[in-house]
């Protein structure tokens, strides 16, 4: 039966991949992926190029990074429709997306759009937070310690009470909102306690306190915070 698979590819280094989205990719007809800017390759294709067939059709589109909800929905109706009728014609299609299509993955709202009319499956990728604790080898928890994941871009009150009653913490993306976030964690003194990694897994990877920056210093789009109240002493290099 031809589907539909959301593909984790990972956080960045292509060897990350798993066997299983190794081996799906391989019996994928079509692919889809996010159309970069300047309509070169998104970072997720880039990643999963060393396993794309030479045959493999790929079809980049645009997907509107804009807060307008109407205009974002527009743009995923359109290509989950496309997507639909691929799946229908008897092709396997596949969907890219970086790290776990389960974690904050665009992937999930294309599925929604298509349950129901195809077959939809998804292929669990390595989370771009699994990957940060285990380069920094550190546990994410440990006993009874517990861990939310938080984007940036969240409510301020909801990023200080996740912070005030998390033994751990993850800040996807924090350098949209680097200077507010770091006031907070100045505020409650754990600065010391939080590491900044930039780029996780690709080349370009650097690992630095948080005490080490300064407000106004600017961080790749690809930054994520990982702050540990209890560890005394998180690596950074």
């Amino acid at each position: 039966m031809a589907s539909f698979f959301g593909i984790g590819v990972g956080p960045g280094d292509s060897e990350l991949l798993t066997v299983k989205a190794v081996n799906t990719i391989k019996q994928l007809d079509v692919l889809y992926t996010p159309q970069a800017h300047k309509g070169g390759k998104s970072v997720a294709e880039k990643i999963a190029a060393p396993y794309l067939p030479a045959n493999l059709e790929i079809k980049r589109r645009h997907f509107p990074m804009v807060k307008d909800w109407e205009i974002k929905m527009k743009s995923w109706q359109e290509i989950a429709a496309e997507i639909g009728h691929d799946v229908e014609n008897g092709n396997n299609v596949g969907f890219l997306t970086l790290g776990d299509p389960a974690v904050y993955s665009t992937f999930s709202y294309i599925a929604e759009m298509l349950k129901g009319q195809i077959n939809v499956q998804t292929i669990a990728g390595i989370s771009s937070f699994s990957q940060i604790a285990a380069s920094l080898s550190v546990p994410l928890m440990l006993d009874e310690e517990t861990l939310e994941v938080i984007p940036a871009t969240a409510d301020i009150a909801q990023l200080e009470k996740a912070i005030d009653v998390n033994d751990n913490v993850i800040i996807m993306k924090i350098a949209t909102r680097f200077d507010q976030i770091y006031k907070i964690l100045e505020e409650r003194d754990l600065l010391e306690k939080t590491v900044i990694v930039e780029n996780a897994s690709r080349k370009t990877q650097k690992e630095k306190k948080l005490v080490d920056y300064s407000i106004g210093d600017k961080l790749p789009y690809f930054s994520t915070a990982l702050l540990k109240k209890r560890q005394k002493n998180v690596k950074s290099n």
